[in-house]
């Protein structure tokens, strides 16, 4: 099969997820991860949330009631619609579980990459995106401006120094035609997720960032970058028994010493092999996560970062009203935040369906709700209750249920939808002030 190539500034429609899981090592985001979750979304019971990276991080620090972030963003470069949604309603399911929240309007990419001038993009992020947020029900957090934000481009060209032209033109593919400030949009990126590992914002600690695949050069670059300005390094020796090794030569002693103790404060038994800056735990049943964290702090007092590897979780896009990928470029595609419920009713009434190509057909034959933009709209937003998705869903197989009811529905919810919606957009106005950094 083919290798698949991720950009993530292009408007491809990335649908074979198993293949994009096996290439780029992303693992399955299981029934077991969300299970032990409270009252899990609808997006996680219904596998639109579909793969991670580290999710376990997230479990254990909920289950065990400990400091965790949340990280993500939003390009400001056109409007908001349903399928920025997703990640706005994971952002709120994990801020009641306990999450401290980040959300980086990437106004410097978007300069970047899209053409925006700084105020262009600032205006486009409050109108479109920051106010939706807190009419959605976004609790204050923590919002700011990458142009603003010296600690996030302080620290992306600080990490720059262990990343290289190779690594970037490998992930990202980028050309001799490139535009530098393209180039560095990416270190940017990770200034923005690790940043909130800082001591200032709260210190090592697990970190989720919920994304599409298409962002996924992101995160595993970001990933890469972090295990780099590591001080120590985890791994299994060959005897299978994990070991913990200092990096370099500068207080390489006094980290060992450090590591050491940690690790019998914890209660496990150690082999040290002082001239190998290594230290070989010998118990079974590690929490290697506790380790990890425990070693984060060390670093940090030695005037490293010690930052947490970003845990990460991806979803499926959307698929547009008329078939193609739902996009802020073609308004016909996609149900905007800011669409009038006229506006919403004329593209659905357009909007592609599953069904038969008469009526009689579709009584005998039934309907195809896996290729209907109006089920997955049930799916994705408007149908919480699983047991009436499910009765739509066998009565369009069966060709009891008609595709202009199934519109009708959709048109009402969305109707009433977008009217409350309007309606909390004008009182969040207020309110931007208890958010923005």
């Amino acid at each position: 099969m083919e290798d698949l190539k991720i950009d993530p500034w292009s408007t491809t429609d990335y649908s074979d997820y198993a293949h994009l899981r096996e290439q780029f090592g992303i693992q399955e985001f299981k029934k077991e991860h969300w299970k032990s979750l409270p009252h899990p979304p609808l997006l996680f019971r219904r596998g639109i949330v579909f793969g991670q990276r580290d999710f376990y991080r997230v479990i254990q620090a909920i289950q065990n009631k400990k400091k965790w972030a949340m990280m993500t963003g939003l390009m400001p470069s056109g409007k908001m619609h349903l399928g920025h949604k997703m990640v706005i309603d994971q952002v709120m399911y994990y801020q009641s579980l306990g999450a401290d929240i980040f959300i980086g309007v990437a106004d410097i990419e978007a300069y970047a990459t899209r053409g925006y001038t700084l105020p262009e993009a600032k205006k486009v992020a409050l109108e479109e995106y920051i106010i939706s947020y807190i009419a959605l029900g976004l609790k204050p957090c923590n919002i700011y401006f990458q142009s603003q934000q010296k600690e996030v481009t302080d620290l992306g060209y600080i990490l720059a120094k262990k990343a290289n032209w190779s690594e970037v033109t490998s992930i990202y593919g980028f050309t001799g035609a490139t535009n530098m400030a393209h180039v560095f949009a990416p270190l940017i990126q990770c200034g923005d997720i690790l940043h909130v590992q800082m001591k200032k914002y709260g210190g090592p600690r697990p970190t989720l960032v919920p994304v599409g695949v298409d962002q996924d050069p992101h995160i595993r670059f970001t990933r890469d970058i972090a295990q780099s300005h590591r001080l120590y390094n985890v791994a299994v020796a060959k005897d299978g028994k994990p070991g913990i090794f200092v990096k370099g030569k500068k207080d390489s002693e006094k980290l060992l010493d450090k590591a050491q103790e940690a690790v019998q404060k914890k209660g496990y038994s150690i082999k040290r092999i002082t001239k190998y800056n290594a230290l070989y735990i010998q118990d079974k049943n590690i929490d290697m996560d506790a380790i990890d964290r425990a070693l984060a702090k060390i670093e940090q007092e030695y005037g490293g970062y010690g930052f947490i590897l970003p845990s990460s979780t991806y979803h499926r896009f959307m698929t547009g009203l008329t078939g193609e990928k739902m996009s802020s470029s073609k308004p016909q595609t996609a149900i905007f935040l800011t669409d009038t419920p006229q506006e919403a009713q004329k593209k659905m009434q357009s909007a592609k369906t599953g069904g038969a190509t008469s009526l009689a057909e579709q009584k005998k034959y039934g309907g195809n709700p896996n290729k209907c933009v109006v089920y997955e709209l049930f799916l994705y937003h408007l149908l919480p209750d699983d047991k009436q998705l499910t009765e739509i869903y066998e009565k369009c197989r069966n060709g009891e249920q008609r595709c202009g009811d199934c519109k009708t529905l959709a048109i009402e919810m969305i109707t009433k939808f977008l009217e409350e919606l309007e309606g909390k957009r004008k009182e969040a106005k207020d309110k931007l002030d208890e958010y923005i950094n």
